[in-house]
């Protein structure tokens, strides 16, 4: 099986980003590696877990850009450089906090992957957590998409649903689904990486099942 080149992008600490490295490290993602990890956030925490691990990690400056596809376009070309390529690669978004250009979503169409707070279409966007205590829903949880250029929009991969307790907090449903996110978003790599995934208009079928 040819490697599959994985960048992923960040923008904070990059759990996500750290539960798929560590996948791929105890070979419960095989035939993938991660190529680098990209921040749009020079102080980033993750950048530095990533070379901890090995992995090449890049800021790319924002205020470099003179617009959000120029930065794109630069984005595309570090992916290219270090072997993900519209092609062959995949692009995962581990709380990367830019919306991606219609531009470079259609470059990589089909190969990229987000992990959102919520059961979508449910809770798009920011603030997941605050919308579903609000709305007082007795389940959250959170989903792994393909993106599209409509945030939060794209085919559903996996979701795993979360229980709403008495008194939660924003930040206490966070991390319950935090966990969960941890669990789903590698094996929707691993899924992708091994050809298992097919886009059908709006749905995802899973190969194997």
């Amino acid at each position: 099986m040819p490697t599959c080149n994985i960048g992923i992008l960040v923008s904070g600490r990059g759990s996500n980003m750290l539960a798929i490295i560590r996948a791929i490290e105890r070979k419960r993602i095989k035939g993938a590696r991660v190529a680098v990890v990209i921040s749009d956030k020079r102080e980033a925490k993750a950048l530095d877990s990533a070379m901890r691990h090995g992995v090449d990690a890049v800021w790319l400056d924002p205020a470099e850009a003179a617009s959000r596809l120029d930065y794109d376009m630069r984005l595309l070309d570090v992916l290219k450089d270090k072997g993900v390529t519209p092609k062959d690669g995949l692009v995962l978004l581990a709380g990367f906090m830019r919306l991606l250009s219609p531009e470079f979503v259609e470059a990589f169409g089909g190969r990229i992957l987000n992990i959102h707070p919520s059961l979508l279409p449910s809770f798009p966007g920011l603030r997941a957590q605050e919308q579903a205590l609000e709305r007082e829903v007795k389940v959250s949880g959170c989903t792994v998409h393909f993106v599209v250029p409509e945030v939060d929009s794209g085919p559903i991969v996996l979701q795993r649903a979360v229980k709403v307790e008495e008194g939660d907090t924003p930040e206490t449903l966070s991390a319950r689904i935090l966990r969960q996110e941890h669990l789903i978003y590698p094996i929707a790599v691993r899924l992708f990486v091994e050809g298992r995934l097919k886009i059908e208009g709006r749905k995802v079928l899973i190969r194997g099942k």
